[in-house]
């Protein structure tokens, strides 16, 4: 059995494969509004021609790529003009934490349309915990559960990379299926939702989920005891072929959609903004290299580490100038074996060429108002 095989055998063992068999039942009506897909819906419909500082970025992206070992792609589109840039931009690469943003936008789709109230509230116990970076774990085991409301959780879903917070909001939306039905109903293909963190994680390490793994130190000490060529098959059969792959390019029209306001309502969309403003991940990732007056709305991915490789280290976001110029970026890392701080060098060296090609175009403007 190939690597691709067993970690498929592995998760449709745990989630069933009826979870991902959502085409049948979108509404017709609705998925007649969807663009047909999304780069139909941002690129520009006539051909335009490439300026000098549009090659020149070009080129950047592609010697900051190439920079680093390992499989990685980066995507960048100019909000206004829909025109992209990119690096490997259609490889489908492991979103890992990102797809908690699909969470987030598919329970504001269900806002928009007077199914779900934010206000609602919602209780999480030690049933409810998940794995790995869950904040909300410690109230629960001072306290034997946590009491909130579905628009608290969000907050922490995505500015905090809560997992429990997360899944208990995708319980709540209707699970890995409706996330993805949405995806599909707004035309955005190239983006996998996957599956709950319970369910993935324990997929990509070999195991089937216990909830006794969400205690103390339980699901570490359970992978470590998986035999190793059961947990090196999980993992490279999910970097072969990622349960939540997306490309860059995809991820940065969908950021590019949510900034022009076209995938929610207007207070939805300045809500999830609001939130993406405030992500603690990540500070030195594509942050790190944001000049005076700039600023940036993101979410961050990070995915298990096996021997020496990484699996999923991204930060996808929106930056915006000090004259309100915007950029949806998407850099995703799927696998590499070079040490953090290069990986941060390399997100920190596409925000600053970012910066770059927007100050060469702007300049004539500039020049000819002073």
């Amino acid at each position: 059995m190939g690597f691709s095989t067993r970690f498929v055998t592995i998760f449709l063992a745990v989630f069933g494969i009826a979870a991902f068999v959502v085409a049948a039942s979108l509404d017709p009506a609705r998925k007649a509004d969807a663009p047909a897909s999304i780069e139909a819906a941002i690129e520009p419909a006539a051909e335009v021609v490439e300026t000098p500082e549009e090659r020149a970025f070009e080129q950047k992206l592609e010697e900051i790529g190439a920079g680093l070992s390992g499989q990685l792609g980066i995507a960048v589109v100019d909000v206004r003009s829909g025109r992209s840039y990119d690096f490997n931009g259609d490889d489908q690469l492991p979103q890992q934490s990102v797809s908690k943003l699909w969470v987030a936008m598919a329970a504001l789709g269900q806002v928009d349309d007077g199914e779900l109230d934010l206000s609602e509230p919602v209780t999480i116990r030690r049933a409810d915990l998940t794995l790995f970076y869950q904040p909300i774990r410690e109230i629960v085991r001072a306290r034997g559960s946590f009491s909130s409301d579905y628009a608290d959780l969000m907050e922490r879903a995505i500015a905090r990379s809560d997992n429990s917070a997360n899944d208990r909001l995708l319980r709540r939306v209707g699970g890995a299926a409706a996330v993805q039905e949405w995806l599909d109903e707004k035309g955005l293909l190239g983006i996998r939702f996957g599956a709950d963190e319970r369910t993935k994680q324990s997929a990509i390490a070999g195991l089937q989920w216990r909830q006794t793994y969400s205690y103390r130190n339980l699901f570490y000490e359970a992978r470590d005891r998986v035999p190793d060529d059961v947990r090196r098959g999980a993992f490279e059969g999910y970097l072969a072929d990622p349960i939540d792959g997306a490309s860059p390019l995809a991820i940065a029209r969908a950021l590019t959609l949510l900034a022009r306001g076209e995938l929610l309502s207007q207070s939805s969309t300045e809500r999830l903004r609001s939130i993406l403003a405030t992500t603690k991940s990540g500070p030195r990732r594509l942050k790190g290299g944001l000049a005076e007056g700039w600023r940036i709305e993101h979410k961050t991915g990070t995915g298990q580490v096996y021997g020496s490789e990484q699996s999923g280290y991204n930060d996808v976001g929106v930056l915006i100038s000090p004259e309100g110029s915007e950029y949806a970026v998407a850099v995703m890392i799927g696998r590499t074996a070079k040490p953090v701080p290069a990986r941060m060098d390399m997100m920190q060296a596409v925000t600053r060429a970012v910066i770059e090609f927007d100050e060469r175009r702007s300049a004539p403007a500039k020049l000819a108002a002073s």
